[in-house]
């Protein structure tokens, strides 16, 4: 996991407020493990966790970036829940959008970087563009395989 949160970090020295990044891969494959390193990365205060139970956490900026510059806040989304039930499915993410939405968070999305994990199909339309991170989980160890993008698309 340490690979992995080091490679978040390095990540997050590309990514500015108001950027969307997209965690994709199986269960296990280290999705929270890169949203902290991103977080650390970004110089957010606190501990990131998984926030499954609460679907989206807010970490602040704290006072200081990894590789200089200002920190950034980090909205941290997990759309698992958000995703669970077919009427969600099958209404193009409408009612999952509606619900990410409501949760009213203090941190305006254009002021932080979003990291969403279980995000694909929902979270693209957050932005024009968003950050892409499959990850990819070998089963007979421990190692693990990303592929990263950015992709343009409209709203």
């Amino acid at each position: 996991m340490q690979d992995t949160e080091e490679f978040g970090q390095r990540l997050a020295a590309d990514l500015t407020a108001g950027d969307v990044v997209v965690l994709s891969g199986p269960l296990g494959a280290g999705k929270t493990a890169l949203a902290r390193g991103i977080g650390a990365g970004l110089g957010v205060m606190g501990v990131v966790s998984s926030p499954t139970f609460i679907i989206a956490r807010e970490h602040r900026a704290g006072v200081s970036r990894r590789g200089g510059g200002p920190p950034v806040a980090m909205v941290h989304v997990d759309a698992y829940r958000l995703l669970g039930d077919s009427d969600r499915a099958h209404d193009g993410g409408r009612l999952a959008l509606d619900e990410l939405d409501a949760l009213d968070l203090d941190t305006e999305l254009d002021d932080a970087v979003v990291v969403v994990e279980w995000g694909e199909g929902l979270a693209e339309r957050l932005a024009d563009r968003h950050l892409l991170v499959r990850l990819e989980r070998h089963t007979d160890d421990e190692v693990r395989v990303a592929h990263w993008q950015w992709v343009n698309h409209t709203k």
